[in-house]
């Protein structure tokens, strides 16, 4: 960390933490997904620690389902770190992308964008306090979602964000962790799109697709962060709670808790 540029250190973080994790039930019938418990510790709280022994000051939560659970707990377990909300009325009705371009006019500086299903190890954000980086993944059998390929002539660098299957033949391909980094230009760039893609309609989109784009026509560049895929797991089912319960177990490295 000490040789991070501190004038484009990123210190504020922007979380997604709106939706219904239908996927989670009964866990979520009545609490938001990231209030789950994963080893008798929340992902929230897990977060919250890893946000901390970065030293990020800011942290923008947009919030629908159950709002006033993560309002509570974030009061009683925020720490310094200054908390603002957004509020997405229409969870039920819309996806990602949305609750994404609710946050524009809240995130005027670099930030780090990452999803409240998450479960990491905190020393693996260090190179993601670098603005314009993606966290990328070895991929494994229970991984599914999006992937990114590299480009065969800079490996770290994004050549294709893949939302179905990765038909681009070179380079490597990798499974996204749903943390990226981004600059206050790269922000500029991406809320235009935005603007763009909610004036159509496409509120029910996730915002890869968005990104996918940006990177295809050369309007985005991210450069890749490797997470090491025995430390992060992402939680969108039962099964995944009790897999993610069994990693912390076994493995040798402390994810914060």
């Amino acid at each position: 960390m000490d040789n991070i540029d501190q004038s484009s250190r990123i210190t504020t973080a922007l979380l997604l933490a709106a939706g219904t994790g239908s996927r989670l039930k009964p866990f979520t019938d009545h609490m938001p997904k990231c209030l789950t418990k994963v080893d008798e510790i929340e992902i929230l709280g897990r977060l919250i620690t890893c946000l901390r022994e970065n030293r990020f000051k800011r942290l923008v939560v947009v919030v629908g389902y159950f709002d006033q659970e993560i309002r509570k707990f974030l009061d009683k377990n925020s720490g310094d770190i200054i908390v603002e909300y957004v509020v997405n009325a229409d969870f039920a009705t819309t996806n990602n992308i949305y609750s994404l371009w609710l946050a524009r006019a809240a995130i005027k500086e670099p930030f780090l964008l990452v999803e409240s299903d998450l479960v990491f190890d905190a020393a693996l954000l260090e190179k993601m306090l670098i603005p314009d980086t993606v966290a990328v993944s070895q991929i494994l059998p229970w991984m599914n979602g999006t992937t990114i390929t590299t480009n065969n002539f800079a490996t770290d660098r994004v050549a294709s964000i893949n939302l179905g299957a990765n038909t681009n033949a070179n380079g490597d391909t990798y499974k996204t962790v749903n943390i990226y980094g981004f600059s206050r230009e790269s922000w500029k760039r991406i809320c235009e799109h935005l603007d763009i893609w909610i004036a159509a309609g496409k509120v029910n989109d996730y915002y890869e697709a968005l990104l996918s784009e940006m990177v295809g026509d050369g309007s985005l560049n991210l450069q890749c962060v490797y997470f090491d895929m025995d430390r992060w797991y992402e939680i969108d089912t039962a099964e995944d709670l009790q897999n993610c319960e069994t990693l912390l177990q076994q493995s040798k490295f402390l994810l914060a808790g």
